[in-house]
């Protein structure tokens, strides 16, 4: 499979070349790290009170088992994440691990934008926006597949909307 997406890799890959747009989606990337979504999971009882409280909690339970479902997908899969693999692939930014395969970057974008964009609608016009910027950034700098990036997006999505049913 990895064969297959190559191709598309080394198409989005090429733009790492170019340092003001390696520059860019490492920040994007980074941002997608954690640190991000933590500051929102904490903002959001600052800004919108009480009812924002439900919507945090949620989003932070959402995240632990988002970590849990990516890390024991990786750990079983072992999927090389494409610099590593491919020679022609540039890493354009610091690896987290070893393995691509699902996208725990865009995992969380999804999920944590769905769950706060279903709470809070006006805040969809950033985080869509960062959502798509992050998934694109793990391949064009190099880090995922497009299927890893896909299937994190749909996990994301399948954890976000479980959970909210679950919870609210």
């Amino acid at each position: 499979m990895d064969q297959h997406e190559y191709q598309f890799c080394l198409l989005f890959n090429r733009y790492a070349t170019i340092e003001m747009v390696r520059s860019f989606f490492a920040i994007i990337s980074r941002l997608g790290n954690g640190v991000f979504w933590y500051l929102l999971i904490l903002l959001l009882p600052l800004i919108y009170g009480q009812p924002a409280i439900e919507t945090s909690i949620i989003m932070a339970a959402t995240g632990l088992i988002g970590v849990i479902i990516y890390k024991l997908l990786k750990k079983n899969l072992v999927r090389q994440r494409p610099c590593i693999h491919h020679n022609a692939i540039q890493q354009g930014t610091v690896m987290l691990d070893l393995y691509s395969f699902p996208s725990g970057h865009t995992l969380h974008a999804f999920s944590f934008t769905i769950i706060a964009v279903n709470a809070f609608p006006e805040l969809a016009l950033v985080l869509i926006p960062l959502t798509f910027l992050i998934a694109a950034s793990r391949v064009v700098l190099g880090l995922h597949y497009p299927s890893d990036v896909i299937v994190g997006a749909l996990i994301g999505t399948l954890l976000a909307t479980t959970m909210m049913g679950v919870f609210l």
